[in-house]
This record gives structure tokens, sequence and C-alpha cells, in this order.
């Protein structure tokens, strides 16, 4: 899994959270550095704020899903905006939550233990 924020301490948060759930988790602060570091390896899900500078919103996400394996990308924002969930969702999202992102919020769409 992959954390792409611009806030460290929260990617950190998101970072225990995930492994809470078994998952292992990379950190990036910007959708360029996700890009990048995709040139390694893909990661199965993408939790992408939606609010970056730089590349973000539904062109990044639109990016990620014209990957030959695309990861599932799940936006989450602290700043929801008029017409944003249909854009991201329209881009490719799997789904759009609103900040804080619970423990519950997480397993539901990712799941327990990584396969």
């Amino acid at each position: 899994m992959a954390i792409v924020d611009d806030d460290p301490g929260l990617c950190r948060a998101m970072a225990r959270l995930a492994a809470s759930l078994g998952w292992e988790a990379s950190a990036h602060g910007s959708g360029e550095a996700l890009l990048d570091a995709m040139t390694l390896a893909t990661p199965s899900h993408v939790l992408l704020d939606l609010h970056l500078s730089g590349l973000h919103g539904p062109p990044l996400i639109a990016a990620l899903c014209e990957r030959s394996r695309p990861p599932r990308v799940i936006v989450m924002t602290g700043f929801d905006r008029p017409g944003a969930r249909a854009a991201c969702l329209a881009a490719g999202a799997a789904a759009y939550l609103l900040k804080p992102v619970s423990r519950a919020d997480l397993e539901r769409l990712i799941g327990g233990v990584a396969g």
C-alpha cells in the first residue's frame, strides 16, 4: 500500500493504521514521488490525499488507473468541495473518504491482513 499526503504526520499515522491491519505501507509526499516509486513496484492500494501541490486529484488518479496493473485508489480529503467526489470517481478512484479516516473505513475498503 502507498500513502500519499503532504503532511508527514498524517503519513506516519496512516502507515501505523495500515500496519495494524497487516499491510506494509510506503509514504510519499507528492504525486510525483509516488509515480517515481512506482517505476520499481506498483502497490495494490493507494491512499491518496486529494489536495497536494503538483500532480494531484483526478489527473493523478487517471494516471494511476492507466497503468497495466492499476492500484485501487482511495481518495481522502479534509476539504470536500462540490463535485470533487464525482470527479475523483469518474477518474477511476474506488472510494472517496473525508478525513479523519477511521480504522473501520480503511478495513472496509482494504481489508484485514494482506494476502
